[in-house]
């Protein structure tokens, strides 16, 4: 059974997700086909991966602009190095292009989910994209990567919940930091729990974990808001009386 507090957001959320993936696909589309010709005119399927990341979870670090843009450009540059080195071996090629993907995401510090499509996407896209080179990591995958961010900046500035880039909103929050010094400051908030405790606590875990240190922060202190003391036992008035 699916526990309920993986999706515990609103049905509000579920319908503004819904529309900027559909949005951002129908603007990746048209301007792809528009500014690119011919097989460069092509999307990769990886950009609907990418949109689901941006409208449904912009919080992510997986979802954040330099995991967006460079996940996307890091595979595909090893997509098709690997497609040019093992062009006789397809299920080899699909391999060492997927696995090539995570493990350069990973020392570049751009892990994308969806990077690991469009690596994939080189060795088993056809002719149209073999023929395509190293054009392919310039022409549909650097252009889709870019229209989905902007597209991904502008159709979430709007709600102010959704606190798209992350970068952004936390050097504003940093800057509120440096002005408010009275108790219960922003300031404060960000303290409850160190940076270095944080860092901590990860590496402990020993995995990815898809969650900024700002939400981390927010997390907390909802959750604080949010425990109130049990409820003590009276006695009833019938047992009182016995």
């Amino acid at each position: 059974m699916v526990r309920k507090l993986a999706y515990s957001v609103s049905e509000r959320e579920h319908w503004i997700s819904g529309l900027g993936g559909l949005l951002g696909i129908v603007v990746v589309v048209w301007i792809s086909h528009l500014w690119l010709t011919d097989a460069a005119g092509l999307v990769a399927a990886s950009m609907g991966s990418t949109a689901g990341l941006l409208f449904a979870m912009p919080h992510g670090a997986v979802s954040q602009p330099w995991p967006v843009v460079g996940g996307h450009l890091v595979s595909a540059v090893v997509g098709v190095a690997c497609a040019q080195a093992l062009p006789h071996d397809l299920a080899l090629a699909a391999g060492c292009a997927v696995g090539g993907a995570i493990t350069a995401m990973y020392v570049t510090r751009c892990l994308h989910p969806s990077g690991g499509a469009t690596a994939l996407f080189a060795v088993v896209g056809g002719d149209s994209v073999h023929a395509l080179g190293y054009t392919y990591v310039t022409g549909p995958i650097l252009l889709g990567a870019l229209v989905l961010l902007v597209f991904a900046i502008a159709f979430n500035a709007p709600f102010t919940w959704r606190r798209y880039p992350q970068v952004w909103h936390a050097w504003l929050e940093r800057r509120a930091c440096a002005q408010a010094e009275a108790p219960g400051s922003v300031c404060d908030e960000k303290c409850m729990i160190p940076h270095s405790a944080l860092v901590y606590a990860l590496s402990q875990l020993d995995t990815f974990v898809d969650v900024s240190e700002e939400d981390l922060q927010r997390i907390y202190a909802l959750a604080v808001d949010g425990v109130h003391p049990e409820p003590t036992m009276t006695p009833s008035p019938v047992r009182a009386a016995a």
